[in-house]
This record gives C-alpha cells, structure tokens and sequence, in this order.
C-alpha cells in the first residue's frame, strides 16, 4: 500500500503557461522524491504598461508518494 501527499505550488514563466508547468515540475523535483502527477488549479497571466502579457502563473497541485 502507497501513501500519497499533495502540496501546491505556484510557478512562472516568460514564455507561456507550458513552460510554467514544465519549471515547477522540475523544481518539485528537486525537493520531493517520488512525484508522480500535478493538477493545474489556477492560470494568469501579468500584463505589463503596454497592455502585453509579461509573465505566465500557474498554481498546481502536485501529488508525491511518500516513502515507507
């Protein structure tokens, strides 16, 4: 039997949400043993004095096993 932990973290980006997903997943990688999955709960987006977007967010739900 497996246990699992879920924790949120939120992650961004100048190039666009796929991005953001891919740097927090592996900045969750770094800290976390066993991640196996994400949920992106939340996306926005910062708009910068011209109206263009200058930042990508993401918060995810990431899902880890925790170890026996």
């Amino acid at each position: 039997m497996s246990v699992a932990r879920i924790t949120e973290i939120k992650s961004t980006s100048k190039k666009g949400f796929d991005d953001a997903v891919q740097a927090g997943i592996a900045r969750a990688n770094q800290t976390l043993k066993n991640v196996r999955g994400a949920w992106v709960k939340e996306m926005e987006v910062e708009c910068g004095n011209d109206g263009k977007i200058s930042e990508y967010r993401v918060l995810m739900k990431v899902t880890f096993i925790l170890e026996e």
